[in-house]
């Protein structure tokens, strides 16, 4: 089939749940992503902040397959070899102490809700259940999880949405330390607002929210679905705030596309679900755990950290020189390989003409580029779609 016929039924059999481009994908390779018309595109959205390693990398495709001879799947009521070793490679590398396998960043959130509803009914006898969240999130598409997210577009349509969660600005103490209540089990924050604009917080807020969460007894869950895995140039974005967080819930890039969800845990907390608490059919299963295996040895034995650090430096410092030249560019902002760039204008038209120069590019909100390309990313890349940028934004975005 061509392209169109392709598109049609896609159309005809599949939910119109996205804004999907006339494009479909059929393979890749490293940066590199190719259409059923052989055409070839530099990949800077990675599935959005998913392909950490790249497109089709050697070692994670050797894993699945190996594992995929011995054993793909078996019940979490036995234990499972591949998940054990797992587990303790993902702990050894963490603060924390307990964690739970799941198939999405969703469900790790929902997962993460509960566990820190369970705890604090347990400590109140029922009265410490109520969450916070802050303003501009994005923490899922369940019923927990677009209620704690904080932007009404992602809710509208849902009502009644449910109970339990209070909303305050991010990057704000005072009207978070004044909304804590003695109904508060938890704060839940994002270290940088992905889907919220590529949003940033002071350097000193995540470790003054910390204090104000042991002051009030109340837990610190964070959301690093988007953010973890290296994607800020440490393996947890926590680790650049100097904190230990009570909750931390992991996705995207895990398995590097193979769907994964995680929920870690401090000892206590996790001790809150008992057998019978919760549960995930496929979660841990042996085929997600050797791609997760395979994925984060790469990215700890393979210098990818650093390389993430320096190229979203080099890209931050690009980006800001093509600011000065174009006033189309109102601010450039992020964390290692997670950056956006707010436009004056709205953001699809640049993306569309990114994409017909071959080159891929997300949005986050309207008017907010959002690059989160794999942490393989060369000077030569970004080299690359900085020019593009500069060309589509002299001819008027």
């Amino acid at each position: 089939m061509n392209k169109e016929e392709w598109i049609s039924v896609s159309d005809q059999y599949i939910m119109g749940t996205y804004r999907r481009y006339p494009v479909v994908f059929t393979r890749g390779k490293g940066m590199k992503i190719c259409d059923t018309e052989g055409r070839e595109y530099l990949d800077f959205v990675a599935g959005i902040a998913v392909c950490s390693l790249g497109h089709a990398h050697p070692r994670v495709t050797e894993a699945i397959k190996n594992q995929a001879d011995k054993l793909i799947h078996v019940s979490n009521l036995y234990h499972i070899e591949a998940q054990i070793e797992y587990a303790k490679l993902l702990m050894q590398n963490s603060v924390l102490d307990k964690v739970f396998f799941c198939n999405s960043g969703a469900e790790a959130n929902e997962g993460a809700i509960k566990l820190a509803k369970k705890y604090g009914n347990d400590l109140s006898n029922g009265s410490k259940n109520e969450t916070i969240t802050m303003d501009g999130s994005f923490h899922g598409r369940t019923m927990a999880t677009i209620t704690a997210t904080g932007q009404e577009k992602f809710q509208q349509g849902f009502n009644p949405l449910l109970a339990g969660f209070k909303y305050v600005p991010f990057n704000d103490l005072r009207l978070l330390g004044k909304t804590i209540s003695e109904k508060t089990c938890a704060v839940m924050i994002e270290p940088v607002q992905a889907e919220g604009g590529i949003r940033v917080p002071d350097r000193d807020y995540f470790q003054q929210v910390r204090r104000l969460c042991n002051e009030k007894e109340v837990l610190l869950i964070l959301d690093e679905v988007q953010v973890g895995m290296g994607r800020t140039g440490t393996l947890f974005a926590h680790e650049q705030e100097g904190i230990i967080p009570d909750i931390v819930t992991m996705a995207k890039a895990m398995g590097n596309g193979f769907p994964l969800g995680a929920v870690l845990a401090k000892d206590s907390i996790a001790a809150a679900f008992a057998p019978g608490s919760h549960a995930s059919t496929f979660g841990g299963n042996p085929l997600a755990m050797a791609a997760a295996k395979a994925t984060l040895e790469t990215l700890l034995g393979e210098n990818l950290l650093s390389n993430c650090r320096l190229m979203g430096g080099y890209f931050i410092d690009k980006l800001n020189d093509l600011k000065k030249k174009h006033s189309a560019i109102k601010e450039v902002r992020g964390r290692g390989l997670l950056i956006g760039v707010e436009l004056d204008c709205e953001a699809a038209g640049v993306i569309k003409k990114c994409m017909d120069r071959g080159v891929l590019v997300a949005s986050a909100g309207t008017q907010v580029l959002r690059f989160v390309p794999p942490l393989i990313v060369t000077a030569q890349d970004i080299d690359q779609i900085v020019a593009i940028l500069d060309d589509i934004l002299r001819e008027g975005a």
